[in-house]
């Protein structure tokens, strides 16, 4: 049977191989797209999850449970997703941030779903809350972006 902190260190540890994938989807995403305004709205996607991740993986530290290292097989296949969507697609840019909205919401739903279990420690609950947060603020403010199309 798992003890507290490992059941904690194990959901934490699957937000951060989450984030791992988002952040090199971003870069990936701001490699493939000509858009300035997109390209720059990725870069800082992709810095806000880097930092998303030291912020995880120090939480991680602080329960004494080793941190996973890598990303995970589903997020591998989307990056590939991506790269074939912008190859094929003569309007690659509008799919890459339909990609980026789609993966955004996912992103939220899975740290509600976290957030939601009382037994989390409040510091964590705090980090994955903030967390959270700027992602839905980074939501919102895509919707200028959409426009550009």
């Amino acid at each position: 049977m798992k003890t507290y902190s490992e059941q904690v260190g194990q959901k934490l540890n699957d937000l951060l191989e989450k984030t791992y994938d988002a952040e090199k989807g971003f870069k990936k995403a701001a490699e493939n797209v000509e858009n300035q305004a997109l390209k720059k709205y990725f870069k800082i996607k992709a810095e806000e999850r880097y930092d998303f991740g030291h912020e995880l993986k120090s939480e991680i530290r602080g329960f004494h449970q080793e941190v996973d290292k890598g990303g995970s097989v589903t997020g591998s296949a989307h990056r590939t997703w991506m790269d074939i969507k912008a190859f094929l697609s003569l309007d690659n840019e509008e799919s890459m941030l339909e990609e980026s909205i789609r993966g955004e919401k996912t992103a939220i739903n899975e740290y509600q779903e976290i957030i939601k279990d009382t037994s989390l420690p409040t510091t964590t609950k705090e980090i994955l809350v903030a967390q959270k947060n700027k992602i839905e603020n980074g939501l919102k403010n895509i919707k200028s972006l959409e426009s550009i199309h």
